[in-house]
């Protein structure tokens, strides 16, 4: 019996022995190996040593603030360059560059054609998206932002002059132009009425489709970017670093935390991506509930817009020129 236990500790020992043998001598392999690389070799051999690549970035112009899709493409306003970038959304591919006023920011589209709106020079523009020519410019209020288009008509909020303005999407004559609360920014359609967030006042107004007040409802502190998601508003509030849920009927469902300074954001058919302009991210939230589904770097400062091309999500980055593809 004894002999027996000797031998069974002597055998382990001997196992223990080869293990850090073995362990010694792959430290050593690694270190006469790639000694130039931080990374694990372990992770190399595996083809795990990368991260998840979950977004891709393609230049634009100089300060890339609003997005919107066409159906094939993206379509960026460029505020510092005063142009809109024509980038083909299955692959990034920049099909054209165009003139588009002085500063634009919001970009909207109409079925064939793209509007934007020139915070610089108190006009939309209207380009043709099969190859970007100029088809008008059409003056609206003072230092216009978002752009919404309601089936009919594109409404333009005018961040300068507390109004929305509306025109007819077909000409772009004025059918009217109409009081909302303090600095209007964002703009969304539930398919209905037409919701205003206005930055200056912390709230948002309800507009018919004939430009009547339905109700003016309070939410965080400076609302920019509001969404539809076939049921519920959502509003993103810059100052408070949350967003506002509510009802069609202005009641509010609830309030999520968010990223830092969250501006624009987008209903991707079962969640809400809000853009968070301090913080370099976007937030994911479940539309159901509201829980934060997670966190996801972009570039610097998107604070322009965020946009869905029924398979992706595409923001603005201002201060890196890019706009990220997750």
């Amino acid at each position: 019996m004894i002999t027996r236990v000797s031998s069974n500790r002597i055998i382990a020992r001997t196992c223990v022995l080869a293990l850090l043998v073995a362990f010694a001598e792959i430290q050593s392999a690694a270190a006469t190996g790639v000694v130039s690389s931080t990374l694990n070799p372990v992770q190399i051999g595996i083809l795990h040593w990368y991260p998840a690549n979950q977004t891709a970035a393609f230049a634009t112009g100089a300060s890339p603030e609003g997005v919107a899709f066409d159906g094939a493409n993206m379509w960026v306003a460029n505020f510092s360059s005063s142009t809109v970038s024509k980038i083909r959304a299955s692959d990034g591919f920049i099909e054209g560059t165009f003139p588009a006023g002085s500063g634009p920011t919001g970009v909207a589209f109409d079925g064939a054609d793209i509007w934007v709106s020139d915070y610089g020079s108190g006009t939309i523009t209207k380009l043709r998206a099969s190859d970007g020519s100029t088809l008008g410019s059409f003056t609206v209020g003072t230092n216009p932002w978002d752009v919404a288009f309601d089936g009919t008509n594109i409404w333009v909020a005018n961040f300068g002059s507390n109004n929305v303005t509306k025109l007819n999407a077909t000409t772009g004559s004025l059918l009217g132009t109409f009081t909302v609360g303090t600095n209007p920014f964002g703009m969304a359609f539930d398919g209905t009425n037409i919701w205003v967030t206005n930055y200056g006042s912390n709230n948002v107004t309800k507009l018919s489709s004939s430009g009547t007040i339905l109700g003016t409802f309070a939410v965080g502190v400076n609302p920019v970017g509001v969404a539809f998601d076939g049921t519920s508003m959502w509003v993103a509030n810059f100052g408070s670093s949350n967003v506002t849920k509510l009802k069609t009927t202005g009641t509010i469902i609830g309030t999520f935390a968010v990223g830092s300074g969250p501006r624009f954001l987008a209903f991707d058919g079962a969640n809400i991506w809000v853009a968070n302009d301090s913080s370099n991210n976007v937030t994911k939230l479940k539309a159901s509930t509201g829980a934060n589904l997670g966190t996801f770097a972009v570039g610097g400062n998107p604070d322009g817009g965020v946009a869905f091309d029924g398979a992706n999500i595409w923001v603005t980055n201002s201060s890196s020129g890019t706009v990220s593809k997750l």
